[in-house]
């Protein structure tokens, strides 16, 4: 156990280099975090701007697919909605 002064400053400056050692690390690390997660942002977004694209597209090669696809969803979902807003017999 120290029992100078200078052991103990010594102690504590040893624990001011580990903790800006941790500090460090920690802020690399938040930092690759953030520019890893500002490219998957980039990426999903081109990929949503592609998927648009390829919609438009296919909706100006096959128009009257398109239309009668957008109606069965529709007819679809508007049934799944009736389905679950309807009260239930028991």
């Amino acid at each position: 156990m120290p029992t100078s002064v200078f052991d103990k400053t010594a102690m504590v400056e040893d624990a001011l280099r580990e903790a800006s050692k941790f500090r460090s690390t920690v802020t690399d690390v938040v930092k690759d975090g953030v520019r890893t997660a500002n490219q998957q942002i980039r990426r999903g977004r081109y990929a949503a701007e592609d998927m648009f694209e390829e919609a438009k597209h296919t909706v100006k090669r096959r128009p009257v697919e398109s239309v009668a696809l957008m109606f069965a969803a529709g007819v679809l979902v508007g049934g799944l909605l009736a389905c679950l807003a309807l009260p239930r017999r028991r």
